[in-house]
């Protein structure tokens, strides 16, 4: 039987894929040695704004939450007491519990709980609702009365005084 091989045109030589070893450049571990690359050219720093941290970008947020903390205007209205006292005596007048009120609105009984404890914001809409349903009528939270002197000092920002023609300009 004669000797062929079988393995003739194979290489089965080391072969490195993706990697050269010879454009390899080492990266220094050490603050010398970043410094040493610097000094030679190889190594070229850039300076980055803002990194570190994002503090920069939040800094203005904090002054406006202080302010509208401090500020006593931004309190929303509240249902008054007699209102809620009578949604309730209302609701109990009909036997009612506070879920079956709140299914024949299309409400949540959360809803109703917020009315009859006076945490809730009043909505015009809700109210009439619970009017038709309970059939009595309930008292609305009323709009604020101006007084003589507030009526005259907006009379005079607006140019008529006491009922008078506007002011020419």
């Amino acid at each position: 039987m004669p000797n062929i091989n079988i393995q003739g045109g194979q290489d089965w030589g080391a072969v490195n894929v993706g990697r050269a070893s010879a454009g390899r450049v080492s990266v220094p571990k050490s603050a010398a040695g970043v410094s040493r690359m610097k000094a030679m050219g190889m190594v070229a720093a850039e300076k980055k704004h803002g990194a570190g941290g994002n503090a920069s970008a939040h800094s203005g947020a904090g002054i406006n939450a202080r302010k509208i903390e401090e500020s006593d205007e931004l309190k929303h209205n509240k249902v008054d007491k007699n209102l809620s006292k009578a949604i309730q005596q209302a609701r109990m007048a009909k036997k009612m519990t506070q879920k079956d009120l709140a299914t024949k609105i299309n409400e949540k009984p959360q809803v109703i709980g917020e009315y009859e404890n006076g945490k809730a914001i009043p909505n015009g809409q809700i109210i009439s609702k619970m009017e038709r349903i309970l059939g009595v009528k309930l008292p609305r939270p009323g709009k604020k009365i101006k007084t003589k002197e507030s009526a005259a000092a907006d009379a005079t920002k607006s140019g008529t005084v006491r009922g008078g023609p506007p002011k020419r300009r």
